[in-house]
């Protein structure tokens, strides 16, 4: 029988450390690219030309790393620059004029959304910025209710049990409490957003992430307006697309009459007819996998236009409509990727802190429950308690080193008295010489030579008593012992 050769099975889950490293390093990209296109939001610019340099960015970003690999590595999702009311990602095409000129305006909320994937392990982030100028009022009120109910989403996803302290009795107890119930987290969520006079955008979800997939078995859905439910909970080892979608109106959701742009190739295989779908498809395949493009990162857009309705009729691609808030209010998103490891949860892509100093609003959460929920870490603390552990081991043996120090120039200085007598005096200068270097280096003690008060004259042949160099040997030994 022929040799089977034993083809090991590589782990793509976060027990290999490889994993959260390549996530990691598609979320340094994804926050450095995000910030740089936030930059670029600035009143009068068209969103088109924003989103086209954002894509720029990612690739730039992307070719920097794991360089002479063979690892697939490209864009997770394409830049989109959501206006005001706009739900879902945006991203106009530049063959269609009227939404090519749609330009960013003063004071409106913009959702910016981008990612990057290594290896097929994807990260995507969105924030929501308000153009220009000071901001006060509902713009405030805005932020403020989509910052502090993701921050409450976040640490409802921790896995209960996983940060409990004391003894082995209280930590199995504290894991045997069951979950909130993604109704339960409706809920809680729903006391945050009406703190400011806001509402939960119905239907936001957030999708559990796995190798070259972004939208995995597990799900949460909040504020379901037709009933839909979520599937499963947050594990240890999971990695998630965190959404949290906020409205100064309703949250009642509506699809727009823009062109969908955003599309993602499923699983599907259908016998596409069109020379066009067939051309797109063979290049969405090699250019971006699975993962969300957008029909203007094709080579041509029109031919893309045409093609990609065959693709969306046979189910080769699925269609992101373009959605946005029913009663045409501001809507603020956030996107974070994080991962949950053994030592808690990890914000592997998030969107940056505002400056709460900066958003002026009277209104503020007063429910003592979601208080004390937004009080718990994300974590454990392991890292601040190993570093103080260090810095006492340091301490103790600086002070061991230190002590050392003074005794042995006690005993050095004990032994050059002893031995002052009985060497001649330049091999004396000498010793003294070393002496003082040796106590520097201690750093301790009193680092002065002894300075012998001679009882003879070296220069004086006829003084008293011959120095015991002159001595012979014997009475030499005896004199020193």
């Amino acid at each position: 029988m022929a040799d089977k050769k034993e083809i090991e099975e590589i782990d793509y889950t976060l027990n290999n450390p490889d994993t959260l490293t390549k996530y990691k390093s598609a979320a340094q990209i994804s926050q450095k690219v995000l910030e740089a296109v936030t930059a670029l939001c600035v009143a009068g610019e068209k969103i088109v030309t924003i989103c086209e340099k954002g894509d720029k960015l990612l690739e730039e970003e992307i070719s920097k790393v794991y360089r002479g690999k063979k690892i697939v590595k490209g864009i997770s999702h394409p830049t989109t620059v959501s206006p005001s009311s706009f739900v879902t990602p945006y991203t106009p095409l530049t063959s269609d004029e009227a939404e090519a000129a749609v330009t960013l305006k003063e004071g409106e909320a913009v959702k910016i959304q981008l990612g990057a994937q290594i290896d097929g392990f994807g990260t995507i982030v969105c924030d929501t910025i308000i153009v220009g100028g000071e901001i006060s009022g509902r713009n405030a009120d805005l932020l403020l209710a989509t910052y502090y109910a993701n921050e409450l989403l976040l640490r409802l996803m921790v896995p209960p049990g996983l940060l409990a302290t004391g003894t082995d009795e209280e930590k199995a107890k504290a894991a045997k409490v069951k979950p909130p119930t993604q109704s339960k987290i409706t809920a809680l969520l729903e006391k945050v957003v009406k703190s400011y006079d806001c509402n939960l955008v119905e239907h936001t979800t957030s999708w559990q992430f796995e190798r070259n997939e972004i939208e995995g078995k597990k799900k949460i859905i909040l504020a379901p307006g037709d009933g839909t439910k979520g599937d499963g909970i947050p594990e240890v080892g999971d990695v998630w697309g965190v959404e949290m979608g906020v409205s100064l109106g309703s949250g009642k959701i509506k699809n727009f009459e823009n062109r969908p742009t955003l599309h993602r190739r499923t699983t599907l295989t259908y016998a596409l007819k069109r020379p066009s779908s067939k051309k797109i498809l063979n290049e969405v395949v090699k250019k971006f996998g699975v993962f969300p493009f957008s029909l203007r990162q094709l080579e041509d857009e029109r031919d893309a236009k045409v093609g990609v309705v065959e693709c969306v009729r046979g189910n080769v691609f699925r269609q992101y409509e373009v959605v946005g808030d029913k009663d045409g209010e501001p809507v603020g998103r956030l996107l974070t990727t994080i991962a949950i490891t053994k030592n808690g949860l990890q914000k592997i892509a998030a969107p940056p802190t505002p400056d709460l100093s900066k958003l002026k609003t009277d209104k503020k959460i007063t429910d003592e429950e979601v208080l004390k929920i937004l009080e718990q870490p994300f974590a454990k603390e392991t890292k601040a308690k190993n570093k103080k552990k260090k810095k006492a081991k340091k301490a103790a043996a600086a002070d061991d080193d230190e002590e050392s120090s003074d005794e042995d120039i006690a005993h050095l200085r004990q032994f050059f008295s002893r031995i002052r007598f009985h060497i001649s005096p330049s091999l004396y200068s000498r010793h003294l010489v070393l002496f003082s270097r040796v106590a520097r280096l201690k750093g301790g003690g009193d680092s002065r030579a002894p300075n012998p008060d001679l009882d003879y004259d070296t220069n004086n042949r006829n003084a008293k008593h011959n120095p015991p160099w002159q001595a012979d040997s014997k009475s030499l030994l005896q004199s020193f012992h």
